[in-house]
């Protein structure tokens, strides 16, 4: 009975070593995958930051923000420490006081040892360095067969690119490989569609209509209307109807009156 009981526990322990040789390298991983998918996380939330960013300022509308701007945000905002503050002109520096202490491998050295080497912006399938770099065409080229004649921006699809590369474990530990020779780098973008087609007042629909002779000719309506205004008059003089404003734009201005306003 007592060696019965023997060969048991020497069962056990065996097995419980066999385990251990798969459970423990697995148990010290974990903690290493929830860092990674952490950074994965802030890489993605960074390029949505920088594609949205280009929705408010782009050159339809003001300007573009500087991509030199843009790239510093992302470090600091996103990379950095995770209290870091919203402040303008904000640089993210390689030292503690600005890194993700979450973000660290065994030996407490942060996976991003330099924030302009090691984390990058970029716009596009191509990966350019400028915002004109990041829009894609529609593949048939012409997304709307008038948007020349009305001025419409057509440029297609804008992506923006964010990459963030991270340092190797450290070597020599057998548990951690082959994450200390994998050289893992994570890239996330986000696309938007954002030139607007919409007007922003009455005058530039009209000026977009008013310059397109194959939408509105004015120049042919001018006349007919003078004509047309002049006969209308000669019909009943005293009534002081005028006649149709054909190749007036204005004419027809949707206009809310002052007293709506208030």
């Amino acid at each position: 009975m007592n060696q019965q009981l023997k060969i048991q526990r020497g069962q056990a322990l065996t097995e419980f070593l066999v385990a251990s040789v798969a459970i423990v390298p697995l148990l010290l991983l974990v903690p290493v995958i929830a860092k990674y998918q952490d950074i994965s996380n802030s890489t993605q939330m960074a390029s949505r930051y920088v594609a949205f960013d280009a929705m408010v300022r782009n050159d339809a509308i003001s300007s573009w923000k500087p991509e030199s701007q843009l790239a510093d945000e992302v470090r600091r905002r996103f990379f950095s420490n995770s209290d870091a503050p919203i402040k303008t002109n904000d640089v993210a520096g390689n030292f503690k006081a600005n890194q993700n202490l979450f973000w660290s491998d065994p030996r407490e050295d942060s996976l991003i040892r330099d924030f302009n080497r090691d984390v990058t912006v970029s716009y596009g399938f191509g990966n350019g360095a400028t915002h004109n770099d990041g829009f894609s065409a529609a593949a048939d080229g012409a997304p709307f067969v008038l948007s020349g004649e009305l001025d419409l921006q057509a440029r297609g699809i804008y992506t923006a690119n964010v990459s963030v590369t991270l340092a190797n474990l450290p070597a020599g530990l057998r548990f951690y490989e082959p994450f200390d020779r994998i050289g893992l780098s994570m890239t996330r973008s986000t696309s938007l569609v954002f030139d607007p087609w919409a007007a922003k007042d009455p005058s530039q629909v009209e000026s977009r209509i008013a310059n397109s002779p194959a939408i509105f000719p004015v120049g042919t309506l001018e006349p007919i209307g003078t004509a047309a205004n002049a006969l209308v008059l000669s019909i009943d003089p005293l009534a002081g109807i005028p006649g149709p404003k054909l190749g007036k734009l204005d004419f027809w201005r949707d206009v809310v009156p002052e007293d709506r306003l208030r």
